[in-house]
């Protein structure tokens, strides 16, 4: 038996008594000769008062003998309910013996007969695993949003909040709906890109070749300095075998985490590996930093026209980037900036282009494009501002100058 579950039950049965016990216990506690000497000492206050009386004329000799009378019984009344009640007090005391005697006896064997002790002991019936609980609750509660999205299918915040919980319980075929539906809804947003990107790369062995390294570098356009962006990016172009473009991902990751941090430590230890697996990624030797040798480049200066300036904001995004003369109009290179930074010069080259096959080295002439988008969107939409240069060979070093001056119709 639990000595713990003993020593409870005790107190609480000795609480009880407490409670049960003090109305049977109180009786009269003046012992026989201050209670004889208290009723006597009345009795002479009164005999006193009677005889004042009949001395002063007050009570006639009658009166005064019926008064004493009176007296006397009334003491001798007294003397007899304090008896009285005395006897009554002795006898009840039987009772508080048979309590103390019988309730834990009844009780222990009502206990054993139909208690179950084992419930008090940290058995498998009565522990709770919270995290089990935890977890039913979760899923509880996906269950019903997803019941819910399948009425209201275009709430996009519904399809994010269940691409989310879907990927935190690794159920990862099912984020992919929910995410491609987020999608579809609020285009090229950063988060959704990436969610959607490690949903599919996790759907099929981590591999993040093909659509999600399209989603990242669409999300690393948009946000060149997200972290998580250039985390998954360095991992899609160490999986496609670009181990230059891989470690020049990192290093830049590298640079915008905390100092010391495990994280930090985590990518300075890829990096290391890429330098041991690939000796020919370009490091400089003395500070350990990737040199930027990107190859081909092309320098382009951009302003926007006069007539236009009433048209933009200054927290509008500009894009700049080249495209190929002919086939897709993927980007070959792009830059993201504000209107606020207007008129800037930026340098397109290899390591800003969207897919390792597209990159301006690929080609031997480009058209270059300045696009304001007031939405942030990387697609060209109607009303965007625009400017842009028809062909540009590569080989020319020169600085190609980028008015915008017209409108996407």
């Amino acid at each position: 038996m639990n000595i713990l579950f003993w020593l409870i039950v005790s107190v609480l049965v000795f609480i009880a008594f407490l409670f049960i016990l003090p109305p049977f216990w109180r009786r009269q506690i003046i012992a026989d000769a201050d209670l004889d000497q208290e009723n006597v000492i009345i009795a002479q206050y009164r005999l006193a008062e009677l005889k004042e009386g009949r001395q002063s004329g007050a009570l006639s000799e009658a009166d005064f003998a019926e008064q004493l009378a009176d007296l006397e019984l009334a003491l001798s009344d007294d003397l007899d309910i304090k008896q009285s009640k005395q006897a009554v007090n002795n006898q009840g005391r039987w009772i508080i013996y048979l309590v103390l005697l019988v309730v834990p006896l009844l009780a222990t064997s009502l206990y054993f007969i139909v208690g179950n002790y084992p419930a008090v002991s940290h058995s498998a019936e009565m522990s709770v695993d919270p995290d089990r609980l935890k977890l039913a609750e979760i899923n509880k509660m996906v269950t019903r949003l997803a019941e819910k999205m399948q009425s209201t299918p275009e709430d996009a915040q519904g399809w994010l909040m269940l691409g989310k919980s879907y990927r935190a319980l690794e159920q990862y075929p099912k984020a992919v709906e929910a995410l491609a539906n987020a999608y579809r809804l609020l285009g090229e947003n950063p988060e959704v890109m990436l969610l959607y990107a490690d949903a599919l790369a996790n759907t099929n062995d981590k591999n993040l070749i093909g659509r999600p390294s399209e989603l990242i570098a669409k999300a690393l356009i948009l946000e060149p300095d997200n972290m998580e962006a250039l985390w998954l990016g360095g991992m899609a172009k160490a999986q496609s075998g670009e181990d230059q473009a891989a470690y020049d991902t990192w290093k830049k990751l590298l640079g915008l985490l905390p100092p010391e941090s495990e994280a930090q430590q985590q990518i300075q230890g890829l990096l290391d590996q890429l330098i041991a697996e690939n000796p020919q990624v370009v490091v400089d030797e003395k500070s350990k930093k990737p040199v930027t040798t990107f190859g081909v480049e092309v320098k382009v200066d951009v302003e926007l026209g006069s007539e236009l300036m009433s048209f933009a904001k200054h927290d509008d995004t500009v894009f700049i980037y080249a495209q190929a003369l002919t086939g897709p109009k993927m980007p070959l290179a792009i830059s993201r900036k504000k209107v606020a930074d207007l008129p800037l010069t930026v340098i397109l080259n290899d390591s800003m282009a969207m897919m390792p096959n597209m990159k301006l080295s690929n080609f031997p002439k480009v058209k270059l494009l300045a696009r304001i988008s007031t939405s942030g969107n990387a697609m060209p939409q109607v009303g965007d501002l625009i400017g842009s240069i028809d062909s540009v060979d590569l080989t020319d070093k020169g600085l190609h100058k980028i008015v915008i001056n017209g409108s996407v119709k």
